[in-house]
């Protein structure tokens, strides 16, 4: 990875933005290299002053310190507003109705939860929601549906867990932060400890295809999210569709 493929990542965030005519932008800071990256992208895209990092913790969070820092590392207005109330609401009204709730209901609903405060600030100060996720996870889906695989605009979308880190060190982000290891802040477990193998792994085989003894670990974990990372299914009447027409048409004229 070299600078110009970062500068090119920044002028994408500042003509996305600029396209959809708000005046900055919003989004949730865990503490960990991901939202870090990404609001360090945005601060040198739209400016420090246009970015605002909520941090949302239900209950305890153990990363907390680490996402103040880098709100104040970066310079960005910030604010800490506990989910804990509202996540236990929805848990003990659908525990009212199943009688016992699943753990991936408890362990996706928090992330749900904070897309729906990122985007009731974001609404409110007329900025966009910038998604944090990138292609390791995706693959994966190592991810929330609806939760934190959402947003209105994604820079690490196309980039390994190891490409990150790499980004984060070109920009100058302390090392401590960046090579930090990652954890969901919801099970209490690393990353690797709940996929089974390393983001060196299936980093090299997202990028060589090099097959490594945990390959059919990974194989199935991608086949079985599927629905995570395609567009959200659905039934395909064979009628005419103008508005699609007319932007194939120009696609084609370019």
């Amino acid at each position: 990875m070299d600078k110009n493929l970062i500068n090119n990542v920044v002028d994408w965030i500042k003509n996305y933005v600029r396209s959809a005519g708000v005046k900055g932008v919003v989004l949730g800071m865990s503490g960990g290299k991901d939202s870090l990256v990404v609001a360090k992208l945005c601060t040198l895209a739209v400016g420090e002053e246009n970015v605002f990092g909520l941090i949302l913790p239900n209950g305890k969070m153990a990363d907390i310190d680490d996402a103040v820092e880098t709100c104040k590392l970066l310079n960005i207005k910030y604010e800490i507003l506990n989910i804990e109330k509202t996540y236990n609401s929805i848990i003990d009204q659908i525990g009212g109705i199943t009688k016992e709730v699943s753990s991936i209901t408890t362990i996706n609903t928090a992330p749900r939860v904070r897309m729906t405060y990122l985007y009731a600030l974001a609404g409110s100060l007329n900025y966009l929601v910038a998604n944090t996720s990138n292609l390791s996870e995706a693959m994966v889906g190592y991810t929330t549906k609806w939760g934190d695989n959402v947003g209105d605009f994604a820079p690490l979308k196309d980039f390994t867990k190891t490409e990150v880190c790499e980004m984060g060190l070109l920009l100058g982000l302390p090392k401590q932060l960046i090579e930090k290891i990652p954890s969901d802040g919801l099970s209490g477990n690393s990353d690797e400890d709940s996929l089974g193998f390393s983001y060196a792994e299936l980093d090299e085989y997202i990028r060589t295809g090099k097959i490594g003894d945990n390959f059919e670990a990974i194989s199935k974990k991608h086949k079985i999210a599927k629905h995570k990372i395609d567009p959200i299914a659905k039934f395909e009447v064979n009628k005419k569709n103008y508005f699609m027409t007319k932007e194939k048409d120009k696609e084609e004229t370019l």
